[in-house]
């Protein structure tokens, strides 16, 4: 019998044939070890190409308790019952000043990379991390048409591709069949490329294709179960298919669709209903305050600091009331800057580095003390710097 490993392996093979537009006939050898031999190649190859994203998987030991902790949760438990951690701009790790500077051609100049770095770690730290959530941010790459990763202006990796990462999230999963995981995709406005029809295309038809097919959770419109998420992606879709005709072939939706247009730029309660077919409403709950606008601009790192928490930490209140929307979705984003006045994510998460602790320490021992109850999604900055943070979360 093939292994599942192999089949993913195999289907790999077909699949790179089809973005390669060669004919899979004469490349596919008569032996199995042949076999696997080319579609080991072909992954290493598309990995080393999602690396400016993906990084480099190292595994993580079964004793680490953020290595497969779901695989403790029953399946029938509802992903909106769950605590789930996840990384905001999770595409940004590798986003340094010097890596700013080599893409100038591409964006000419912008303000400074640390204020759009908001992780230090890459994908496959933080799905071995605990991490179950990303949320990545997409257009089109300058030159080439393939769909890349930025962060506002900031293009990340010009060479990387959507199916690249997406593949890696492929291989992890099969290694850790227990996990599911969550991808926020949304089209990034401000890139200087625009939202058209080959765009929206290309993006339904990579996660459309009979890969994703099974690699996908296939429901629309809710989000299911834990033992219907493991061992796939779910798409938390934050862009729209407005462009797209309305025939059949492009009539197909998965995930929940948290419409752009609903979801308020910088607010604190959002309130965005993706479901109305069901006799009750399936909402989304989110805080996404993310910068201080409401304090002046001599304020320092610290009032700015009490004024995310405080949006924060009044989120995660209602999402462990059981009273309130038991079975609706909490998303919760720990992340924010300042920019105004100076205070990068990194100073907004970690503090300044001597008296003024960050968001992370400051939420820590609310999350420890309220431990084992449904938090939601909460997405965070720098996510493992404070440790506990992500152990609290998951009730670790």
């Amino acid at each position: 019998m093939v292994s599942p490993h192999l089949c993913f392996l195999y289907s790999l093979v077909f699949t790179v044939s089809l973005y390669a537009g060669a004919a899979l006939g004469s490349t596919i050898l008569a032996s199995e070890s042949g076999q696997q031999s080319l579609a080991q190649s072909a992954l290493a190859e598309i990995l080393q190409r999602g690396a400016p994203i993906l990084g480099f998987d190292t595994g993580c030991s079964a004793l680490n308790a953020t290595c497969d902790w779901m695989a403790k949760i029953p399946d029938e438990t509802e992903l909106v019952h769950m605590s789930i951690p996840g990384t905001h701009d999770s595409s940004t790790w590798n986003y340094t000043q010097a890596t700013q500077d080599t893409l100038l051609g591409y964006t000419g100049p912008i303000v400074p990379a640390e204020y759009f770095q908001c992780q230090e770690h890459s994908f496959f730290q933080m799905l071995n991390g605990g991490i179950r959530v990303f949320d990545l941010r997409v257009a089109l790459n300058p030159g080439n048409g393939t769909i890349g990763f930025y962060h506002s202006q900031a293009l990340l990796a010009p060479n990387t591709r959507i199916e690249d990462v997406l593949f890696g999230f492929y291989y992890w999963l099969d290694l850790h069949p227990t996990e599911a995981v969550l991808l926020f995709i949304n089209y990034e406005s401000g890139t200087g490329t625009q939202d058209t029809l080959a765009f929206q295309k290309q993006l339904y038809d990579i996660l459309s294709s009979g890969l994703a097919n099974r690699y996908w959770v296939q429901i629309n419109g809710s989000l299911g179960t834990l033992g219907e998420a493991r061992g796939k992606l779910t798409l938390l879709q934050r862009f729209d298919y407005n462009l797209l005709p309305t025939a059949p072939e492009y009539s197909k939706r998965i995930g929940i669709h948290l419409d752009p247009e609903d979801w308020h730029d910088n607010d604190p309660n959002i309130t965005l209903v993706y479901n109305t077919i069901n006799e009750t409403q399936q909402v989304a709950y989110i805080e996404d305050y993310y910068e201080m606008d409401g304090l002046p601009l001599s304020a320092g790192a610290a009032e700015n600091i009490q004024w995310k928490y405080n949006a924060t930490i009044a989120h995660l209140q209602d999402a462990i009331n059981i009273n309130l929307h038991p079975d609706q979705l909490y998303i919760t984003f720990a992340s924010s800057e300042h920019d105004t006045d100076g205070e990068t994510p990194r100073i907004m998460a970690l503090g300044n580095g001597t008296d003024v602790p960050g968001v992370n320490q400051k939420i820590l021992p609310w999350l420890q003390e309220h431990k084992g109850k449904r938090f939601g999604i909460v997405m965070l900055d720098f996510f493992d710097t404070v440790p506990g943070v992500v152990e609290a979360i998951i009730d670790a």
